[in-house]
């Protein structure tokens, strides 16, 4: 597997100005839809509702990540650097803005989702830079010292991913939840509509990411997906297990499994074609392709789940 995967790290990522403007509105227009969902009053379930937002949080900012980090020194001989390190980003993204939808459908407590992918996000602009920083670097480290295969110098700027950050993030949240304040009757008649328009825009963001390199995907899809597969699945383990553990309420069961799996991928793609953050010299496919396909994968996995919960009754 690391010999054909080594194929992908060449794949350049190249964007010139113009397009990359585009990925920018693209992902700003998405966390503008997501945040029209967000009232003020939804942050109180820090106050009024502590042990399972703070699990939440708990299971996707510090859990998740750690658990990837075991998973990518478990299989370092196995996979390249550059897709370890695809699979540290993806775990150092806020939640997914479709978590809110499966969530509902998995009649899981969602009131508790939008809570916690509404504080992730905001928390992203710290926390996003400071874990990929953290578990990237520890395994850089471990990578160099250990594995047969060192790892190309990866130097990333994190002040300009804190700026780039909380410019996608922060400001289009702040603005949707202003407009929602101000214009509710409006918000309320677009909700819905931007939501599924925002799906159809990611899944944009995804095809262009692979465009130039559609033959190379076709033919390492398999050990993309299995590596995703096998992500994707610790992450909602992981979720479900913390709340298992900490014995919360099976609505609240199903909210932290689903928001722990479902990532903010679209994020990860945009700083990737950000050559201030990432520089275009660097061999960054391995982490492109497993960014990308993850953005893919988790809505098929969150669905596949949501379906089999959606006919199964709350125990409690």
């Amino acid at each position: 597997m690391y010999e054909a995967l080594k194929e992908l790290d060449p794949v350049r990522i190249n964007f010139n100005e113009g397009g990359l403007h585009i990925l920018n509105i693209i992902l700003g227009f998405i966390m503008f839809g997501v945040a029209l969902g967000i009232r003020p009053s939804q942050f109180k379930l820090l106050i009024t509702k502590p042990k399972s937002t703070v699990l939440g949080l708990f299971s996707q900012l510090i859990v998740l990540p750690a658990v990837t980090f075991l998973l990518v020194v478990l299989f370092s001989n196995h996979i390249t650097p550059m897709v370890a390190m695809g699979m540290i980003l993806v775990a150092a993204c806020p939640g997914g803005n479709i978590s809110n939808f499966i969530s509902s459908f998995s009649r899981a407590n969602t009131e508790l989702s939008v809570g916690l992918t509404a504080t992730t996000t905001l928390l992203a602009t710290l926390t996003t830079p400071a874990n990929f920083a953290l578990w990237g670097g520890l395994y850089v480290r471990y990578i160099n010292k250990h594995a047969t295969h060192a790892l190309q110098p990866l130097q990333i700027d994190q002040v300009q991913m804190f700026e780039t950050v909380f410019i996608l993030l922060g400001i289009p949240l702040i603005a949707g939840m202003l407009f929602a304040h101000y214009f509710p009757k409006i918000t309320a008649r677009l909700h819905k509509p931007i939501q599924y328009v925002s799906i159809v825009f990611f899944l944009a963001i995804v095809v262009i990411s692979f465009s130039n390199n559609f033959d190379l995907f076709l033919k390492y899809i398999g050990y993309v997906f299995l590596i995703v597969l096998i992500h994707n699945g610790l992450a909602l383990s992981s979720g479900y297990g913390v709340a298992s553990l900490f014995g919360l309420p099976d609505a609240d069961r199903r909210t932290l499994t689903i928001e722990t799996g479902i990532q903010n991928s679209g994020l990860g793609l945009v700083l990737l074609f950000n050559p201030k953050i990432f520089p275009p010299e660097l061999q960054l496919g391995g982490m492109l392709f497993i960014t990308a396909w993850w953005g893919i994968w988790h809505i098929i996995s969150g669905l596949t789940i949501a379906s089999r919960w959606h006919r199964k009754p709350l125990k409690n």
